[in-house]
C-alpha cells in the first residue's frame, strides 16, 4: 500500500499531539508540559547558547556584565552546537531538562511552540524597556513563525540577510552599475559572460540550499509580498512563473554548468577564485570573500530592487531568546533575556557574530556602517524600505518540501526537463495540502 505524504503528515501530527498529551498527563518537574512559576526574581538559571562554541566567548561576557548588575541572579551557561540544539530541546521536552532560557530560531520555534513548551511574551514586552526597541520585521517573523496568531513566544535578537555580492572589479572594467535593481542584475549577467574563456555573469545555487535562494529571486522580481492569499500559497502565482522561468534561464547561459550540483560551500569557493560577477548568498560569507579577494575588489547590496520600486525579500530565520514554560524562576529568567536584547548587550553581540541587531537603538550604531553590505543590509530591514516575505516555517512539512523533497525537481527546471510552471504547482499544492491539515488541527 502507498502512503501519500498527506497521510504521512497528518500521522506524524497525530502522534506528536498523543505525545504532548501524554507528556500533559504525566508530567513533573521541567519538561515542557509544566506550567513552572514566576519565582522570586532571584537564585540560579540555566540558559542554552543554541549556537554553542563560536559564540560562547560573547556569551561569557554578556552574562558577566548581567550578573554584575543583577548580583542576586547567577546565569549556569550550557553551549549547545547548533547541529543538535533541535533534537537537545525536542529530548528535555520529552524527559525532561529544559532551561529557563533558551536561544531560539524560527526555523524550529514552530515545532517548540507546538509542544507547548515556551511561554507567550507579549505581556512581558508590554511595558517593559523593550517595548518598541525591537526592529518591526524582526517580531513580525518571528510572530508568524510561531503559527499563533499574535503570541510572541520568542524575543528576536539578531538576524542574517540575503546578499548579491558582486565584482567591483570586473563590474568597473565592463562600465557597469551595481546590480541594484533586477533589470541591471540580467544586464550585468549577460554582459560579463565569456563562456569560452571561463568567465560567467552569476553563479546559481543548483545544490543543497537551491530552493531558498530561488525564491528570494522569484517574489524580488515579482514584486508579490504575501506567501499567502487566503488558505492558498501564491507561490505558483503567474507573475511568479515568469520569474523563475527568467532566473532559470541563466543556468548555463551565463553561469557556469557545475552550478546544478552545487551547495553554497562550493558556490562560494568558486566565486572567489574564479571570474564570476554575481553570487547569492548571505553576510556569513563576507569574510571568505575578504581572505580570498581583498577589501577593493567586491562589495555587497541586499536584493535587487523589482519593477514595483520597493524591494522585496523573503524572510531569513531570526534567531531569539524564549522563556521555557516550564520555568520555576521565569521573573529572573526575563530580566536576563531583557538584558541580553538591550542596547548595549544586542550591539555587543551581533558585532562579534556579523549579525544584524533587533534593538533598534543598536541597529543604529557605529559599527553597523564599517562595511558598506552590513550597513545596507541593516538599513533594509530596519528604516521599512524592505517588504519581507513570511516563510510558512511553521508548517510541519515546511523543511521537507522546501528542501529534499523538491531541490532535485528544480535541478529538472534548470536542465529543461521540466517547467517553471510545473515545479511551483507542485510545490504549491504541497504546501496547501500542509497549510490545510495545520489549519483542521487547530493551529493556524
Amino acid at each position: 500500500m502507498t502512503i501519500s505524504k498527506t497521510q504521512r503528515g497528518r500521522a506524524a501530527a497525530a502522534v506528536s499531539l498523543t505525545a504532548v498529551l501524554a507528556l500533559t498527563a504525566t508530567a513533573c518537574g521541567d519538561d515542557g508540559s509544566s506550567s513552572g512559576g514566576d519565582g522570586s526574581g532571584k537564585g540560579e538559571i540555566t540558559f542554552w547558547d543554541n549556537n554553542g562554541g563560536p559564540r560562547t566567548a560573547i556569551w561569557t561576557e554578556i552574562i558577566k556584565d548581567f550578573e554584575k548588575k543583577y548580583p542576586d541572579i547567577k546565569v549556569k551557561y550550557v553551549p549547545i552546537p547548533i547541529a543538535d540544539v533541535q533534537s537537545k530541546y525536542d529530548t528535555a521536552i520529552a524527559g525532561g531538562g529544559l532551561p529557563d532560557v533558551g536561544g531560539v530560531g524560527t526555523a524550529y520555534l514552530a515545532n517548540m511552540v507546538s509542544q507547548e513548551a515556551l511561554e507567550p511574551l507579549n505581556k512581558r514586552l508590554e511595558g517593559s524597556t523593550l517595548q518598541g526597541k525591537l526592529v518591526d520585521n524582526m517580531v513580525e517573523s518571528v510572530t508568524a513563525a510561531a503559527g499563533r496568531g499574535d503570541d510572541m513566544y520568542s524575543i528576536p535578537t539578531s538576524a542574517n540577510n540575503g546578499v548579491l555580492w558582486y565584482r567591483t572589479d570586473l563590474f568597473d572594467a565592463a562600465g557597469l552599475d551595481a546590480p541594484s535593481t533586477w533589470t541591471k542584475f540580467y544586464e550585468a549577467a549577460e554582459k560579463l559572460t565569456d563562456a569560452k574563456n571561463n568567465k560567467f555573469g552569476y553563479t546559481i545555487r543548483g545544490g543543497a540550499g537551491s530552493i531558498a535562494q530561488a525564491l528570494d529571486a522569484i517574489y524580488g522580481q515579482s514584486g508579490i509580498t504575501s506567501f499567502w492569499d487566503g488558505e492558498k500559497t501564491t507561490l505558483n502565482d503567474p507573475e511568479n512563473v515568469e520569474a523563475l522561468e527568467k532566473y532559470a534561464a541563466l543556468f548555463k547561459k551565463t553561469t557556469p554548468a557545475a552550478d546544478v550540483n552545487n551547495d553554497f560551500t562550493k558556490m562560494v569557493a568558486q566565486w572567489d577564485t574564479g571570474t564570476i560577477g554575481m553570487l547569492s548568498h548571505n553576510l556569513g560569507s563576507q569574510q571568505d570573500h575578504q581572505k580570498a579577494l581583498g577589501e577593493d575588489r567586491f562589495a555587497g547590496i541586499p536584493a535587487p530592487i523589482g519593477a514595483s520600486g520597493t524591494r522585496v525579500q523573503v524572510s531569513n530565520p531570526v534567531d531569539g531568546l524564549g522563556l521555557f514554560r516550564s520555568s520555576n524562576n521565569k521573573d529572573a529568567a526575563w530580566k536576563f533575556i531583557e538584558f541580553a536584547a538591550s542596547h548595549e548587550s544586542n550591539s555587543k553581540w551581533n558585532r562579534s557574530a556579523g549579525a544584524i541587531p533587533a534593538n533598534t537603538e543598536a541597529a543604529k550604531d557605529p559599527w553597523i556602517d564599517e562595511t558598506e553590505s552590513t550597513s545596507l543590509a541593516a538599513k533594509a530591514l530596519t528604516d521599512g524600505s524592505t517588504k519581507i516575505v513570511d516563510l510558512p516555517y511553521y508548517l510541519p512539512d515546511w523543511n521537507n518540501i522546501s528542501k529534499a523533497d523538491n531541490e532535485p525537481e528544480f535541478q529538472k527546471v534548470l536542465l529543461g526537463k521540466t517547467t517553471a510552471k510545473a515545479f511551483l504547482d507542485k510545490v504549491a499544492g504541497e504546501l496547501n495540502e500542509s497549510n490545510k491539515e495545520w489549519r483542521e488541527l487547530g493551529k493556524g
